[in-house]
């Protein structure tokens, strides 16, 4: 249960007002993706605030790894539990997706509208091919964590050639898993056979567009994604892009430069596309279904966070998950590059802002504004 009646260093204890503030302001303000959204929590609610111990914000940190979803998004959830209690829940997490949410619908607005419009297209132009350079920075900060050793390698570099022939993106993420579970040595293999049936699960079937269809879709996403948010685009393009038709590959990467360019959850690629099926319903149906399992996931397994953590069963497999990931981020950035990188100037922004995001680390915010800005200037 959290703890409202003390704080860290026994100052006043946060109440649900201080919790709704501060996550609207950091949605509204939190520029640059997951690792700084977390890194913003960590300096105001241990730092600043004090509202609990660095190592019980480790712990929180430690249960988003654990378990699908945006992992930034999630903190935040946790944050509003352990401060405010439920209500802090509730109001913790969608105070932090609510900013980002709102601005992203008004882009999609404004791309609906006027994206076919000369100035409009040229931003994207732009825009399509830093953020390609985003992924793949991206890909190679989490791959120097996630490939530990030769073992985990040759599974990523076989979950790459697997997705590559077109193999099911969650059978790609399950089997990297189960196989990681069976060779490691301190997990018996029948202890795998629980989730092996997991794998059998397979993306929604073609059918006609519709809001209850958008909800699912996205609710599925919500529910089983593991990894960076950037593994999103894997899942979204199998099932609206391939297997539905609801969006082109043009489309879908302008969803994730948008998301890119507003604070907040990138998540929240999901409220453009939402809108540009089905306007303010659809937009309100594909935010709701992709961050609804973070809120259910996190009330039930909050309170089985140590028990969780030291469990021998979940760390290899989720091992082979982040694996799987990596590979199906790396496939799906090479199949959007093809439509982002069309010419010398696309491939010399992409190339730079690669340089720029490896070199000096500059936040990718502002690389996609520039991106936006050198397209508009350099496609007159």
């Amino acid at each position: 249960m959290p703890d409202s009646a003390t704080s860290a260093a026994g100052k006043r204890a946060p109440n649900l007002w201080d919790v709704t503030a501060f996550f609207l302001r950091l949605g509204t303000t939190a520029f640059g993706g997951p690792a700084a959204h977390i890194a913003m929590m960590e300096e105001n609610v241990v730092r600043r605030y004090q509202w609990m111990t660095r190592e019980e914000f480790l712990d929180l940190l430690g249960i988003v790894n654990l378990i699908p979803g945006p992992n930034s998004t999630e903190m935040a959830i946790q944050i509003g539990y352990r401060v405010a209690g439920w209500p802090g829940l509730a109001l913790g997490g969608a105070c932090f997706i609510l900013p980002a949410a709102i601005l992203t619908g008004m882009l999609a607005w404004v791309y609906l509208h006027y994206g076919q419009l000369p100035k409009a297209a040229g931003a994207f132009y732009g825009i399509k091919a830093v953020v390609i350079a985003v992924v793949l920075q991206a890909i190679w900060n989490l791959a120097r964590t996630a490939v530990k050793n030769g073992k985990l390698a040759a599974i990523g570099l076989g979950a790459v050639l697997a997705a590559a022939l077109g193999a099911d993106v969650l059978l790609v993420l399950f089997g990297a898993g189960i196989l990681v579970m069976l060779l490691d040595r301190r997990v018996p293999a029948e202890r795998a056979s629980g989730i092996t049936a997991a794998a059998g699960i397979t993306a929604a079937g073609a059918g006609s567009f519709g809001l209850c269809s958008l909800f699912l879709v996205f609710f599925k996403v919500g529910a089983v994604l593991f990894g960076s948010g950037y593994v999103l685009l894997a899942f979204l393009r199998a099932d609206l892009v391939l297997r539905w038709h609801w969006l082109t590959d043009a489309q879908l990467l302008d969803a994730v430069a948008v998301g890119q360019m507003t604070p907040g959850p990138v998540f929240t690629t999901a409220t453009f596309i939402g809108y540009l099926l089905g306007r303010m319903p659809g937009a309100a149906a594909a935010t709701l279904g992709i961050f609804l399992p973070s809120f259910l996931l996190i009330a039930l397994v909050g309170p089985l966070v140590p028990r969780l953590r030291g469990s021998s069963l979940t760390r290899p497999f989720l091992d082979g998950v982040n694996a799987g990931a990596l590979a199906l981020m790396l496939v799906v950035t090479w199949q959007l590059g093809r439509a982002a990188i069309v010419d010398f100037t696309t491939l010399a922004l992409a190339l730079v802002s690669l340089l720029l995001l490896l070199r000096f680390r500059i936040n990718s915010a502002w690389l996609v504004l520039g991106g936006a800005l050198a397209g508009a200037l350099l496609s007159r």
